[in-house]
């Protein structure tokens, strides 16, 4: 379990360095950001068959990675709506 917050912190973490521009995200939204991507990854890899759901490889980690840039631009796109609606 441990393992899997870290694996979402550096799954987060990478995501916003790809993404560009500047994210309004804090650590809380980076970390579930970054599990879901890595949800998202291994699922993808288990159905590709490169692994497991909870297990790390090279697949499931890029998926991952991918994955969590699209949901931090999706969280933007939502947070900006809001603000633009007040």
């Amino acid at each position: 379990m441990i393992g899997f917050i870290v694996a979402g912190l550096i799954i987060g973490a990478l995501a916003r360095l790809i993404k560009p521009g500047k994210q309004n995200l804090g650590l809380l939204a980076t970390l579930l950001l970054g599990l879901a991507g890595s949800v998202i990854g291994g699922l993808i890899a288990n159905l590709v068959g490169t692994g497991g759901v909870f297990e790390l490889n090279i697949f499931g980690f890029i998926v991952a990675v991918i994955a969590a840039v699209l949901l931090i631009g999706v969280a933007e796109g939502i947070a900006g709506r809001r603000k633009v609606t007040r």
